[in-house]
């Protein structure tokens, strides 16, 4: 398993194997692992003891921890050093219309990979999944950002109707609507001004808005509606398009 070296002069190894944790984690905290992620520790990266790597909750940074001796069915982790500070979670809402299985497991990682701080599941009227499996999309943060060095575990919010939804949202947070109809032109210009503050970016499902919800959408102070280009895209495939031109927005923000 590739991990970082001892010496806290080494950068941060990316590679390194990590774990998400509930219990509290500090200097000398023993973490015994619950049976899911002991038998992953044990049976599917069959990390030894005296092994290491690293551990984080959301609230207390990423850790290095080793692997100390217990009994056969038991793994524990001693915290050794942290590695990170814990870092403040995105104000990013990714707000979108439920899809199926997979598509929604795909794009649910994705949100995460790109910065999401909150995913909010709204309902359509063209939505073609109504019931949506939260705690599967918890599993699916929780894995993305196991895998992508994140620390801040994006909050699953459980689903709403759009208006309701909508009828709550802070007057604070820009609302990105990325509107099918809307006019080709460049998509960062719009951002450029909104992204410094706290943004929802909302994606729409697969039949699109309805005319009713895109005016609902379009009245509200504080939208920027956002082409997404020429092409009608995906639901899961325009998720990555607006978050990345979010980022990309960022990137010019001094």
């Amino acid at each position: 398993m590739a991990r970082p070296e001892d010496s806290p002069d080494q950068p941060y190894d990316f590679r390194a194997q990590r774990l998400f944790v509930e219990d509290d984690l500090g200097e000398g905290a023993l973490v015994s692992l619950d049976r899911d992620r002991a038998h992953y520790v044990s049976d599917v990266i069959r990390l030894p003891v005296g092994g290491r790597l690293h551990l984080f909750n959301g609230r207390d940074g990423e850790w290095r921890a080793v692997r100390e001796a217990g009994g056969k069915r038991e793994a524990l982790l001693r915290c050794e050093a942290r590695l990170r500070a814990q870092a403040p979670a995105p104000y990013l809402d990714y707000v979108f219309a439920p899809l199926k299985h997979a598509r929604l497991d795909y794009m649910v990682q994705k949100a995460v990979e790109m910065g999401a701080g909150r995913l909010q599941p709204v309902l359509t009227q063209h939505t073609q999944a109504s019931r949506v499996n939260t705690e599967r999309m918890r599993a699916n943060v929780v894995e993305a950002a196991e895998q992508c060095g994140i620390l801040s575990i994006p909050e699953v919010l459980e689903p709403l109707p759009l208006t309701r939804w909508l009828a709550g949202l802070e007057p604070a947070r820009t609302l990105v609507f990325c509107d099918e109809a809307a006019p080709v032109a460049d998509p960062l210009a719009p951002l450029r001004a909104a992204v410094a503050g706290p943004l929802a970016v909302l994606i729409g499902p697969e039949g699109g808005f309805s005319d009713i919800e895109r005016r609902q959408l379009l009245a509200r102070a504080g939208t920027v509606v956002l082409s997404l280009g020429p092409r009608i895209l995906r639901a899961d495939t325009a998720a990555v398009a607006a978050l990345a031109l979010v980022e990309a927005a960022r990137q010019h923000v001094p």
